[in-house]
């Protein structure tokens, strides 16, 4: 009966009558010693807690829970207590630690074969990541527990599941197909009589509205959420309240907007929920923005910037780390648009200086920490079981990816390349977890001190010279800034919001890649009138992007080095082919400060002409710049401070290139071509497809010029100083030999892969055959360069796009060029687009040629020099041919 009187309480939103139910019932069970029923009661007591906010208190129920169950030997009865853990730690913010308990409790309920418990730990994980940003991986946990709750008929966990994969679909920006299905989830959650989840999906509903445009339904939804939250969950209250502030806001109702944000923080701070908490200051430092309350504002966002730095930091994962800093990037944004709303109104106050500061911490941190970590070899002193398992799973992950392009080069069925996909998510999610608990276990890793973006004054008298100049961009919804950066000045930029400079970027990606698109059905003829006609369209296209991001410092850049740290879509902006503003026409000359001397000591050089070219237009940047790209300011700081007391390799180059990707390659004797790949283990797939599909590769074809591309370049240095891998020798064994660190510079000429939804399995493609024609993973990828130990001053990736990744918001372009930095590098050339191969192997011919001619020209004044004399080039005159290649890291 006051087990019954309880559920009734909870049920109508009387949650504290029903703790006094529970508790009640528990001091009973102690005298009667049923501990078994007493730990039950104790996990009910616990959930009553977390829904009321009361952490401290839910943990200690969950605790004395747990000690009951593991005192009595009940396994079985330890899973829901994890659950309980799980949802706790979730609401602290403590995902980890809720990942831990939700991934022990999954299993549990795996072991014991409930598949309720086991759907309800899935549901739970996807709620988790979609917290943490990283919302692929929560639809596949959501969908996983979706299949089990509808086998089970279970609507009241159906609806629950529905609403979180709507959820799912308003952050992809599907606000319409978020709408359709949470009016589903609505009707299951009515007719399960769930009204706690009846509202959690009224406030679901409400967002939909408010991004379709419909704001009096939005905030009648709205109502509606806050009026069942009352009595029942004061999180989903801060929640709801919160949300109806930012569409009165939208509204200019900013009085209405104030109201509800207070109240929505006070809970949050009460309850102790720094997400929530953040979540509202930042919105309420919008309002203040928009009030022109610009201190107040500053205050506000400070302080949830602070929130969720505390939370970013305590993430061990790094892919997690990189989720969460996206989900969280808007802050950052406002931030920085408050401090130079600041600026304008008060020139002198420093406003400007502490916005350059904010981008700086905007941007790439978990790279900045990855390369801290790298120095630091946390690998010392953690259990060795620890490290085996680790490599062990590097190599069946790496394995099972490359059973999934034997079998997805051949035929196969979609429930085989779901087995494959599913197989290959529990690997790399397991390997993610053993990641973070060798961090945690790791002396020298917790002896670690978070790295620190370098300030204006660091950045002046440590990064840059008289003849180098900083731009960063930082892209915001209403406006955009640019900061510039000289080693004696500084000097601040308004450019227009993020839309207008996306689609402008976007026409010119979209113009200089035309060459390497697959339109279905096309002729021959009509391709090449497609790419001719966006060769003729470039450069007026090219011509605007200059005008929005270049104009308005003109007169600043002077034939200066450019260090461009992008943000966004510029990542994928080619400046060096942008055209100089305000810049001559190709029929008349220009001038070039940036010889030989100015690229080896950074002192002012003779002044040389530069030849115009036979391409109709102005002059590209590159004619009086040279450009190096960077994920930040900061980044170039870790990477010059590495390099500096390290010892130089004593051997020049390694060149891998023209591998072996098949059994019919004429490389391989005859028999050996009609050895068959037949295996068992090719019952299964799905990501290296996604991996060849991204990359515009169908199959891999043989890349017949990097051949000449590596004779080009052995002819430059001498056999005993350098290692040339052809054919079967550029395989991945040779990859990552320890012999690899006594090269300057190690060059890889060969496809490469980028894969978005698991980034670390990204990378290189070396010889898939041996030379007896045998199978062989020859796919280097981010976790085998991640664990490289090299001391090379350049990497150079002759491959298709090895410049780009996934783009995680505030982290940047996750893939190669940073692997191969956090594995030793100071500086990386790579890819932007699918260039040709023919191009590639002459632009590499001509960079090495100045690179290696001993007149200590840089590698960033080798590529310039390279790329413009392909400009001045007939052939190659188009910046598709040359434009694709940029450096990245250090340009000294």
């Amino acid at each position: 009966t006051l087990n019954n009187l309880a559920l009734v309480n909870q049920n109508i939103g009387e949650p504290r009558r029903a703790l006094e139910f529970l508790n009640e019932i528990r001091e009973l069970l102690k005298g009667m010693n049923d501990r078994a029923k007493e730990a039950s009661f104790l996990n009910n007591i616990c959930v009553v807690h977390e829904n009321l906010g009361e952490y401290a208190k839910s943990l200690e129920a969950c605790n004395q829970a747990l000690s009951i169950r593991r005192e009595l030997g009940e396994e079985r009865g330890e899973a829901v207590v994890f659950n309980s853990f799980g949802n706790t730690y979730g609401s602290m913010g403590q995902y980890e630690l809720a990942l831990d308990s939700y991934t022990r409790s999954q299993a549990l309920y795996e072991k014991y074969g409930n598949a309720g418990g086991q759907a309800i730990e899935f549901h739970n994980l996807g709620w988790l990541y979609a917290s943490l940003g990283d919302y692929e991986k929560a639809i596949d946990f959501y969908v996983k527990a979706l299949e089990i709750f509808r086998k089970l008929g279970n609507q009241f966990r159906e609806g629950n599941t529905l609403s979180n994969i709507a959820a799912n679909y308003a952050d992809f920006g599907d606000f319409k197909k978020a709408l359709e299905v949470n009016q589903e989830a609505l009707k299951l959650r009515i007719a399960a009589s769930n009204t706690a989840g009846e509202a959690v999906t009224y406030n679901n509903m409400a967002n939909c509205y408010s991004h379709l445009g419909d704001h009096q339904k939005a905030l009648e939804y709205y109502k509606r959420a806050v009026d069942l939250h009352r009595t029942r969950n004061p999180r989903q209250l801060a929640a709801s309240l919160k949300n109806m502030g930012g569409v009165y806001r939208e509204i200019a109702e900013t009085q209405k907007a104030t109201e509800c944000l207070t109240e929505a923080l006070e809970i949050t701070r009460r309850i102790g929920d720094p997400s929530g908490e953040a979540d509202t200051l930042s919105l309420l430092a919008q309002v203040e923005r928009d009030q022109g309350k610009l201190p107040a504002a500053k205050l506000h966002v400070e302080a949830a910037l602070a929130s969720v730095e505390s939370l970013r930091i305590n993430l061990k994962d790094r892919n997690r780390r990189n989720s969460f800093f996206a989900s969280v990037r808007n802050y950052h944004e406002v931030y920085i648009d408050v401090l130079m709303r600041l600026h304008k109104q008060n020139p002198s106050g420093g406003f400007d200086v502490a916005a350059l500061k904010a981008s700086e911490n905007a941007r790439a941190r978990s790279l900045l920490e990855s390369l801290v970590e790298a120095s630091a070899q946390i690998a010392q002193g953690v259990d060795p079981m620890l490290l085996e398992r680790e490599r062990s799973l590097r190599r069946l992950i790496s394995d099972k990816a490359e059973l999934q392009q034997l079998l997805l080069s051949g035929n196969y069925t979609e429930e085989q390349a779901k087995s494959m996909q599913r197989d290959l998510d529990v690997l790399t999610t397991e390997y993610d977890q053993l990641q973070t608990k060798i961090r945690q276990s790791s002396p020298r890793y917790t002896a670690l001190t978070q790295p620190v973006s370098l300030s204006l004054q660091e950045i002046q008298s440590r990064l840059l010279d008289q003849n180098t100049v900083l731009l960063e961009y930082a892209l915001g919804e209403e406006k955009s800034y640019l900061f510039l950066v000289s080693s004696t000045s500084f000097k601040t930029f308004e450019l227009p919001a993020r839309v207008e400079v996306e689609k402008s970027a976007r026409s010119v990606y979209e113009l200089v890649t035309a060459a390497e698109r697959v339109v279905p059905n096309e002729t021959l003829e009509q391709r090449n009138k497609r790419i001719d006609q966006a060769d003729s369209d470039y450069p007026a296209s090219a011509a605007g992007l200059s005008r929005m991001l270049l104009a308005p410092l003109a007169s600043e850049l002077k034939n200066k080095r450019l260090l461009i740290v992008g943000d966004g879509i510029l990542q994928y902006v080619p400046f060096g082919a942008l055209p100089e503003p305000e810049s001559p026409s190709r029929g008349t000359k220009g001038t070039e400060t940036l010889g030989r001397a100015d690229a080896a000591t950074g002192r002012s050089a003779t002044v040389n002409h530069v030849a115009a070219s036979p391409v109709p237009g102005p002059a590209p940047l590159i004619a009086n710049h040279e450009v190096v790209v960077l994920p930040s300011a900061s980044v170039l700081g870790i990477l010059r401070s590495d390099a500096k007391d390290r010892t130089p390799p004593p051997k020049t180059i390694a060149v891998f290139a023209d591998p072996v990707f098949g059994n019919q390659d004429p490389r391989i004797g005859s028999a050996a071509k009609n050895l068959r790949l037949d295996s068992p283990a090719l019952a299964e797939a799905g990501d290296v497809k996604r991996s060849a599909d991204e990359s515009g590769l169908n199959g891999f074809p043989r890349l017949r010029f990097s051949r000449q591309e590596a004779e080009q370049i052995m002819r430059l240095v001498p056999r005993n100083n350098s290692l040339e891998a052809l054919d079967f020798l550029a395989n991945k064994s040779t990859a990552t030999s320890a012999d690899l660190k006594q090269y300057r510079i190690v060059h890889f000429a060969t496809h490469g892969l980028i894969n978005s939804r698991h980034a670390d399995l990204s990378g290189i493609v070396l010889s898939l055959v041996d030379q007896e024609g045998k199978p062989q993973n020859g796919f280097l990828r981010l976790y085998d360069i991640y664990n490289m130990n090299l001391s090379a001053d350049l990497v150079v990736l002759s491959a298709c796009q090895t410049a780009l990744g996934k783009d995680i918001r505030g982290e940047g372009l996750v893939g190669l060029a940073r692997a191969f930095m956090y594995a030793g590098s100071s500086r990386i050339v790579a890819s932007l687009w699918k260039t040709e191969d023919r191009a590639t192997a002459v632009l590499m011919d001509r960079f090495y040629a100045n690179l290696l001619a001993g007149n200590g020209m840089s590698p960033a004044a080798a590529l310039r020099k390279a790329q413009l004399s392909m400009w001045q080039d007939k052939r190659w005159g188009q910046p598709r041919y040359w434009a694709a290649f940029t450096l990245q890291g250090e340009w000294k």
